[in-house]
């Protein structure tokens, strides 16, 4: 089964390791200064109007992205994407946590998927390495560089979010979702809007930790739900456990029915 997890933007404070990845390229040196990014320079549309004659142009680095990205992983087994903090260190229990849930998917013969980077990406795409499954990695261009992980066997580097994104939910099964920060809660969002719009069917959403999750998902139930925002059947797209077992439970009678369904 593969774990795939989110890659968030580190600012613990770290300096820059004089090394950049811009999509697949390496800068070093001098070359890897710059703090701007792809996406920025897409998305910021202050300043002047070359940008008529530029954007086009980028129409084609995205395309190149997106068939990149395709190529890449058409091959991959059935998986599942691990998102969760860039900040947790090797020896916070919920890197202990992550490294049990990518060894448990990886046994269960799922390839692991993450954001390729630090912190709870790092510990899913070790446990499925050390279990002796297949480990990816799925990384971004950020103004403060964290590059591809050492577990990961098959790393993608993204300029474009909304690229690696794709990528996540087209060859994953399952989200599971461990402590995190705004990335997380993104493609936590992201997925349950997806999947609540029937855009992709039979695809579970695991929050792994109810002391961190419980209250979110109270939240959801008392304040969304109760100002009739999401429908009542929405509240059951979210499954919060503490449990390894349980959680592969819920990503085999999911990709079960999906296959039924196919």
């Amino acid at each position: 089964m593969a774990v795939v997890t989110n890659n968030e933007i580190s600012l613990d404070g770290r300096e820059p390791s004089g090394e950049k990845h811009r999509g697949p390229v390496v800068l070093r040196g001098e070359q890897s200064r710059s703090t701007s990014t792809t996406d920025q320079r897409l998305l910021d549309s202050r300043g002047p109007t070359d940008w008529v004659h530029t954007d086009p142009w980028r129409v084609m680095r995205i395309q190149a992205e997106f068939v990149e990205g395709f190529g890449a992983l058409a091959g991959l087994p059935r998986a599942v994407t691990v998102f969760g903090s860039a900040r947790t260190k090797p020896d916070h229990p919920d890197y202990a946590k992550a490294m049990a849930i990518g060894s448990a998917l990886a046994g269960e013969g799922f390839a692991v998927i993450t954001g390729g980077g630090p912190g709870i990406m790092e510990a899913a795409n070790r446990g499925a390495k050390e279990a002796g499954g297949m480990s990816v990695g799925l990384g971004i261009e950020l103004p403060f560089e964290q590059g591809i992980n050492q577990y990961v066997d098959l790393g993608i580097n993204f300029r474009y979010f909304f690229a690696r994104k794709t990528m996540f939910v087209k060859y994953s099964q399952a989200f599971v979702c461990l402590p995190g920060g705004f990335g997380t809660l993104d493609e936590l969002f992201e997925a349950l809007t997806l999947v609540q719009t029937k855009k992709v069917t039979k695809f579970p959403v695991v929050l792994f930790g109810t002391e961190y999750w419980g209250g979110l998902v109270d939240w959801i139930h008392r304040s969304v739900a109760g100002a009739g925002n999401v429908g009542i059947a929405d509240l059951s797209l979210i499954h919060l456990t503490d449990d390894v077992d349980d959680m592969i439970r819920v990503v085999h009678d999911a990709y079960a029915a999906w296959v039924a369904a196919h």
